[in-house]
């Protein structure tokens, strides 16, 4: 409990530390620095470079002349891209402290929820007297970062609990280990026979004392009844029976062995120790070795059945690099992923050779590593496209890679090296590429961007300027971003770029020849666990443009409840007739060891689900690179993007789409255990995205998914919500009944980390709040492996041993108290003297065990790691069910048993003292003390699999002292 305490105490520090931080407020006519703890709803908060913001926020303006800013959401969904955020026009003029002294407004807006990825709105200024709408373009979250913006101005909306990111958090559980639940459970059914045999021994002395009294003469006259503090009445047997009881449950409580639970929390915190100094789990790049948070859970690393993880940051590096192209129906890019290596090494292929001889020559040539760009193809390096058949092609293809984005270059006025800011990590490398490939983005102002491009026609780098029209935006439901510019020459294009799915349909059927090429390639790149993206553009006529402006100028400017599907609409109608340029793949690098450290936590048994924010696509790529997801792996998907629901939910019916969706998401469910129940050996993983995944967790659809996933080799939940992530860690670990271990990197990751059994954090690049609410922390995905596989296994094999050889040692000892009670009428009489009590678990037994519990080893670490099969000895619990427990109990009688009988019989009629006496109480206790004391010690060497130089001092160090003090 003390150590517990500590825990939370720090844990009290950490939230008063963060809440006493300290933001500017506008008080008084300026802005004044104030503690986070006294914002309230409605105060104007001004936020600089690289703050996290204090509460939710709805943005007013901010250090760009169009109100624009970027905002780090690591600690909310755990991605390190920066989003790009922007304000209404209505507030954009307010630039500088002085502008908000006569500004007012009423904000009207939603009730404080958990989605991170809504927020509706409205706000209606003093003077203007009319309303307009708010978005989550317009919202600021509390604990995301200001990055690349000097300062922003913004409204308290929500503070303290009403913010979403502490509507997703969940509260701190004491967590408790199995066995240790089982233990208790143990200590009942011993308290349960102390209290048996006393009662037994209770009666047994009250019938003896009632039949004392023979003719006015006592048999047990030694007892002295004639003293008044002794419990031997035989005027009033039951009062002495009564009596009785309470000193057999005194001298029988050795049966309870209260030193386990000291034993067991100091042998768990060496353990804890010597994960925190396993040099095979210290990560070097970053100084960060392994920490055990909390030594509660240490034999639950060694029972894990199913394994929650989120992906970005965690299995990924959430590093992209542009690794491959298609080009006009021609594949280039000549690097070999992760599975495709994994896939090679299996077949024994020599494209892994092949490919390493490829990059040294690369380095060879004086090329430095690039973050980003891990491309090779010398078709097309170093301004040799210009003699390809389709120069024109590529040379738009890289001009829209350097166009179609939304990145901030920042140029280093030292070296003059060009670095970029990018919503995600695949515009960054998009963005290196085209950079890498003669197309150099280098500005971008409010009017539209500038790049050096490589000029066909003479070699030379040119500078151009593209006038940026209209951006419109990347969505989940769009699937697809475009550009529309107009170049030097006054051509107007747009350029776009999407997934294959939603861009195939808007291609020109006349001028996309090689699109049959195009989508094999995609296919794939697909299949080598890379991120694809179609590229496609046309040039735009005057009249046509002028058409979409009016309309999408329109409906930008709606206020209306269906704002969004008008732009859609308008964006939809400019969108058509597309010319294919070809396909983009990007690899999402894996952390270092995570496809084999998967495949081998697989191999021992341990289910693994992925739940992340990311979306379908994107985990479902993530899984084939990791090997979650496997060639010939059926896949059920669970999604409500159907034309039926969409069509639903432009209609606005709230009710309406509720019901549709829930019967969707039932029947997709039943069809896929129908699906799995028809066919044979084969192999599933269930795919589901946010959405359904609300109604799928609703307590009339919950029992039926998680049978369904349970049934399905991998699951991953895309499109997660932190709240929805530590819902289905309680399902699965209420629902399944095992342990269940979560692991994440991010503040969006702690609410299932504190849900599941055991919580591990990754102490990565993603802050501390994962690591926080931990109760072991590791630097990289890959030590988990060791982790489990070894660490666990010895914990839980120690721990269970520990537990048994406790049973066991101490019913040895009580059961010869009472045999020998049972040979003296139960008169009270201890067999042994105060002290031989006292010093049986403390000195003389004591340190076997606890030497046992901190290195004993059923098998070496190294075979651990080649035989993972031999972890399921802690998920099936072969070590610690009731039969075990039972058996070593049963063995503690038999033993005491045999000393008793065995002391008394060698001692009965032996008179070896000088005057012919036989033995007395000290010498038969003496002797059957020292055999119990050697009974337990050898039975401990006997049990050990691991001896050290330790275990030989513990073991025969008991012995010794014991035989001096007897």
């Amino acid at each position: 409990m003390v150590k517990e305490a500590i825990e939370d105490w720090r844990r009290k520090q950490q939230d008063i530390e963060v809440n006493n931080r300290k933001t500017k407020v506008f008080q008084d006519g300026a802005f004044r620095r104030t503690k986070w703890t006294k914002l309230r709803v409605g105060d104007v908060v001004k936020v600089e470079k690289d703050e996290f913001f204090p509460a939710d926020l709805v943005l007013l303006s901010s250090s760009y002349d169009d109100a624009i800013c970027y905002v780090e959401t690591m600690n909310l969904d755990g991605e390190t891209n920066l989003k790009l955020k922007q304000s209404l026009e209505l507030t954009s003029h307010l630039q500088d402290d002085a502008s908000f002294s006569g500004f007012g407004a009423v904000i009207r807006c939603e009730d404080p929820n958990a989605n991170l990825y809504s927020f509706v709105g409205n706000i209606e200024v003093e003077e203007q007297q009319q309303q307009y709408p708010l978005s989550p373009q317009q919202l600021l979250l509390r604990d995301s970062k200001l990055r690349n913006t000097e300062y922003v101005y913004g409204v308290v909306v929500f503070t303290g609990h009403d913010t979403k990111v502490m509507q997703n958090a969940t509260s701190a559980p004491s967590k408790r280990s199995k066995i240790e639940k089982k233990m208790d459970g143990a200590i009942y059914v011993l308290m349960s026979i102390l209290v048996l045999i006393s009662v037994i021994g209770s009666v047994v002395f009250g019938l003896a004392t009632k039949h004392d009294l023979v003719d006015g003469r006592m048999k047990r006259w030694y007892l002295r009844p004639d003293n008044p503090d002794n419990i031997y009445d035989p005027n009033n047997p039951a009062v002495s029976a009564a009596l009785h009881f309470f000193t057999a449950m005194i001298l029988y409580g050795y049966f309870i062995p209260i030193s386990l639970y000291v034993s067991i929390e100091l042998v768990k915190l060496l353990q804890a120790l010597f994960i925190n100094s396993d040099i095979h789990m210290y990560h070097e790049e970053s100084d960060t070795p392994a920490h055990a948070r909390t030594s509660n859970l240490n034999e639950e690393l060694g029972q894990v059945y199913t394994i929650l993880t989120d992906k970005t940051g965690t299995l990924t590096c959430n590093s992209m690099e542009f690794i491959k192209c298609s080009i006009a129906g021609t594949a280039y890019g000549r690097g070999i992923t992760e599975v495709e290596r994994a896939m090679a090494k299996r077949n024994g292929s020599p494209v892994i050779s092949d490919f390493e001889i490829g990059v040294e020559d690369f380095h060879s040539e004086g090329r430095s590593a690039i973050k980003g760009f891990n491309f090779r193809d010398e078709r097309v390096m170093d301004g040799n496209w210009v003699h390809q058949a389709h120069s024109g092609v590529i040379e738009m293809f890289f001009r829209l890679l350097a166009i179609c984005h939304t990145c901030i270059p920042e140029v280093d006025e030292v070296t003059g090296k060009i670095s970029y800011e990018a919503e995600s990590p695949d515009e960054a490398a998009f963005v290196v590429a085209a950079h890498e490939l003669g197309f150099t983005f280098y500005q971008r102002t409010q009017a539209g961007v500038y790049l050096h491009e490589l000029d066909p026609s003479s070699g030379e780098q040119v500078d151009r300027f593209y006038k940026v029209l209209h951006v419109l935006e990347f969505s989940s439901a769009r699937r697809r971003m475009s550009v529309i510019v107009k170049d030097e020459e006054g051509k107007t294009f747009i350029f776009s770029k999407g997934a294959d799915s939603i861009m195939y349909e808007r291609l020109s059927t006349s001028e996309s020849t090689y699109a049959e090429a195009t989508q094999k390639h995609i296919n794939d790149y697909a299949d080598a666990g890379l991120r694809t993206l179609v590229l496609a553009y046309r040039q735009l006529e005057e009249i046509e443009y002028a058409k979409f402006e009016r309309k999408f100028t329109a409906a930008k400017n709606s206020v209306s409840a269906d704002r969004d599907e008008l732009i859609d609409e308008a964006a939809d109608l400019i969108e058509r007739d597309l010319i294919l340029l070809g396909a983009t793949a990007v690899e999402d690098k894996l952390q270092k060891g995570v496809p084999d450290c998967i495949d081998k936590l697989a191999k021992a048994g341990i289910k693994i689900w992925v739940l992340t924010g990311d979306k379908m696509e994107t985990a479902i790529n993530i899984g084939y690179a990791c090997s979650l997801l496997r060639q010939g792996m059926k896949q059920i998907t669970i999604t409500l993007d159907t034309p039926d629901i969409i069509a639903l939910e432009k209609g606005g019916d709230k009710g309406a789409i509720n019901k549709a969706s829930k019967v969707s998401v039932v029947q997709q469910i039943s069809e896929g255990k129908k699906l799995i129940n028809a066919s044979g050996n084969e192999s599933f993983a269930l795919i589901i995205d946010g959405k359904s995944l609300t109604y799928a967790l609703k307590d009339d659809a919950k029992a039926a998914f998680l049978d369904l996933a349970i049934a399905c080799g991998s699951v991953i939940c895309c499109r997660s919500s932190p709240k929805q992530k530590a819902l289905v860690t309680r399902l699965v670990k209420t629902g399944t009944g095992k342990v269940t271990l979560a692991i994440g990197d991010g503040a969006n990751d702690v609410g299932m980390i504190q849900e599941a059994d055991i919580g591990v954090g990754i102490s990565g690049a993603e802050g501390m709040q994962a690591v926080m609410a931990s109760d072991v922390s590791i630097a990289q995905f890959r030590f988990l492996e060791r982790l489990l596989l070894v660490h666990g296994h010895w914990c839980y094999s120690r721990i269970s041993s520990m537990v048994c050889y406790f049973l066991y040692k101490n019913i040895t000892f009580g059961v010869t108290l009472f045999l020998y009670e049972s040979f003296s009428t139960f008169s009270g009489q201890t067999l042994y003297n105060d002290w031989s009590m006292s010093l049986y678990n403390v000195l003389f037994t004591s340190l076997p065990v606890i030497a046992m519990g901190v290195f004993d080893q059923d098998v070496s670490a190294r075979f651990c790691l080649k035989y993972p099969m031999l972890y399921q000895e802690g998920p099936q619990n072969l070590l610690f069910r009731w039969s075990r427990l039972l058996g070593w109990m049963l063995h503690g009688v038999g033993s005491a048993v045999i000393i008793f009988f065995l002391t008394i019989a060698s001692l009965k009629h032996q008179a070896f003292r000088k005057d012919g006496e036989v033995i007395d109480l000290s010498i038969l206790g003496a002797t059957a003390y020292t055999c119990v004391v050697w009974a337990v010690n050898m039975q401990m060497a006997i049990t050990v699999n691991y001896f050290t130089l330790i275990q030989h001092i513990c073991i025969w160090s008991g012995i010794f002292l014991c035989t001096c003090s007897s």
